[in-house]
């Protein structure tokens, strides 16, 4: 029997949550001034997993496979029940207590992938500014890591990912400059686009058609 993917998953049923029953999220409403003076309200979810000290909530992983053919992009398919469809994304996760986001970097990776990269680049390429997911909605936050994986490194060719029992992670990778492209084929498929994914797949493509790398 095959082992079971995002893809034999659905959504069963939807009902209200009250907040003192939610493990993650919260919802609030916030009372502000806009700039004409005029008080309004504003509804939105707050994430309570933040660790105490922490700026972020997470981080999202670009992990980039070293190979002879050129770079590759390590991608994820995974089922999100809240808009029920597996979803393609870059490898992520929340941050743990006293943890930097470098460290949650490597981590994360190494249990959804079976990868082990090192934080790359210099100067402040290796962690990205704070990023927020959806400002108008949510608080969520994170920092996009850049992560090298040298595939001549024998724990990168026989990957033992240690993935969580309600975790079903399908890992695979596509060339770096085929993101855009891959991105179109895929959500054609049916597949949810993340938008990690598809911002950095259409940086990619603006810097190719407007040559600004030429």
């Amino acid at each position: 029997m095959a082992d079971p993917t995002g893809s034999d998953a659905k959504v069963l049923s939807t009902e209200p949550l009250e907040n003192k029953d939610a493990r993650w999220t919260k919802l609030v409403l916030t009372t502000y001034k806009d700039p004409r003076g005029k008080e309004r309200t504003w509804e939105s979810a707050e994430r309570t997993t933040r660790p105490k000290n922490s700026p972020i909530d997470g981080v999202g992983i670009v992990a980039i496979l070293q190979k002879a053919t050129g770079p590759e992009i390590v991608l994820q398919k995974q089922f999100r029940p809240p808009i029920n469809k597996v979803t393609i994304e870059v490898p992520a996760g929340l941050v743990d207590e006293g943890e930097t986001a470098a460290e949650s970097a490597i981590r994360e990776l190494k249990e959804e992938t079976g990868y082990i990269g090192t934080v790359g680049g210099t100067g402040d390429w290796g962690v990205g500014c704070v990023m927020f997911n959806d400002p108008g909605f949510c608080n969520t936050n994170l920092n996009m890591v850049h992560v090298n994986v040298d595939m001549s490194l024998p724990e990168n060719q026989d990957l033992k990912p240690e993935l969580e029992e309600n975790e079903f992670i399908e890992v695979f990778s596509t060339p770096l400059k085929e993101l855009y492209a891959e991105c179109k084929r895929l959500e054609k498929e049916g597949y949810a686009i993340d938008a990690r994914v598809g911002t950095l797949a259409e940086g990619i493509e603006i810097a190719r058609r407007w040559k600004l790398f030429s």
